[in-house]
């Protein structure tokens, strides 16, 4: 299928009248990415609480990916109405939803059943919240390739969760009528879990607003160690993450020796991915003065996403090479630094977009690691200016979320 005849199946579709809008509204989520990272549980919750919040009419049904691990009763819990659907239920779904709602992700993930979505029922589809690298096609054994701008141009919509994908897809030529900057769907994120995050912070110490949460990781998550992955290892990724272990956690470790020495707040390593827990062993822990490790928890069991984001709105804020938890800690009002390299995406230029440039370090450029620990400590020091920085961030995201949440409700 070529772009021209993409495109122009999208555009024909009918005007919906009067009677059609009398019927219940019903909409697909394609989202639900994978469950051994809380960042990618996140997006998920977030985009059905946006949902719930702001299309109360609308029957939603979410296509996943995976849900184990827990993850599938935690959103039932969360999201009673929402009907899983897969197998024979997503065909029941194409001929009886009206819109098809690709979820906020690193990528146009779901590309392929955009496309099948748009092929087989010639409906409407959005994409909310992704980062676009300009490199993924679609692939199928029936089908030639798709490219993404392709797919991109005949939505509805556009929201990329950064400006520099934003530019990117219009200097390639997207032609979608609607492209805008719109946060990543974690954002949103309202999950819980207080009695979990109770029942650990009482365990090891750790009191309300006296402890900042760190999140190391290395340069290319190791999934070849994790059994679920059945993936072989990567040794250049491999390679890579030892050379610069040492150099990318150096500036985590200054902060907390800095951090601990220069207030009275105590240190939580915790993961956003179930490869995490030992590397802030390695990278981190092992590596701290006992005067300072005596200060310091260091968490060894993977969490979900509820348990975290509970942990989270305890702590006086978080810093580390994560993206997710600063997101799901910004869109709960609490501060969160943020440090990228090259190997990332350009995710982590929404902290510009939101306002939050000086809390994002790119740790390639030694100028800026640098000033890593001393603005882990500035942000821990004040308190009162911290919060009030992040409750502004999270206020522009909010009133993003509902100028989009607006435009998702006209499509029908």
């Amino acid at each position: 299928m070529n772009r021209r005849h993409f495109v122009r199946t999208a555009a024909a579709l009918p005007i919906i009248n009067a009677v059609a809008a009398e019927k219940p509204k019903r909409l697909i989520l394609r989202s639900s990415w994978q469950t051994v990272n809380i960042g990618d549980i996140a997006h998920t919750p977030g985009v059905l609480a946006l949902l719930e919040k702001h299309l109360p009419e609308v029957e939603v049904r979410l296509w996943p990916s995976n849900l184990d691990n827990g993850v599938g009763e935690m959103l039932a819990a969360r999201f009673p109405k929402v009907k899983v659907i897969r197998g024979e239920e997503v065909k029941t779904a194409f001929e009886e939803c009206d819109f098809l709602l690709h979820g906020s992700g690193p990528s146009l993930v779901a590309q392929a059943d955009v496309v099948k979505w748009s092929q087989a029922t010639g409906k409407p589809y959005g994409v909310y919240g992704i980062t676009f690298s300009g490199q993924q096609n679609s692939k199928s054994k029936t089908q030639p390739p798709v490219k993404t701008i392709d797919v991109l141009s005949a939505a509805r919509f556009v929201y990329f969760r950064d400006s520099v994908s934003l530019e990117l897809a219009k200097k390639m030529g997207c032609t979608c009528p609607l492209m805008e900057f719109g946060p990543d769907g974690a954002f949103a994120v309202d999950l819980q879990d207080d009695e979990k995050a109770e029942a650990f912070l009482k365990k090891h110490g750790l009191e309300h607003g006296k402890f900042l949460c760190c999140i190391p990781r290395l340069r290319n998550t190791p999934y070849w160690i994790l059994p679920e992955k059945h993936a072989a290892i990567d040794e250049k990724k491999d390679s890579r993450n030892k050379s610069m272990m040492d150099h990318d956690g150096k500036p985590l470790l200054d902060a907390i020796v800095s951090v601990i020495k220069n207030t009275d707040l105590k240190i939580l390593l915790c993961p956003e991915d179930k490869t995490q827990m030992q590397v802030g062993k390695d990278m981190l822990y092992d590596k701290l003065p006992d005067d300072v490790k005596a200060r310091v928890v260091w968490r060894e069991n993977y969490w979900l996403t509820n348990e975290a984001l509970s942990t989270y709105r305890r702590s006086a804020g978080l810093f580390g090479h994560e993206m997710h938890s600063p997101i799901m800690c910004i869109g709960n009002g609490i501060p969160a630094i943020v440090c990228r390299w090259a190997e990332q995406t350009s995710k982590g230029y929404m902290w510009r977009d939101i306002g939050l440039g000086d809390w994002l370090f790119d740790l390639d450029k030694e100028e800026e690691l640098q000033k890593v620990a001393a603005t882990v400590v500035a942000m821990a020091k004040d308190r009162a200016g911290s919060k009030a920085k992040a409750e502004k961030a999270r206020e522009l995201v909010m009133n993003k979320f509902a100028a989009s949440m607006a435009v998702v409700k006209k499509v029908w």
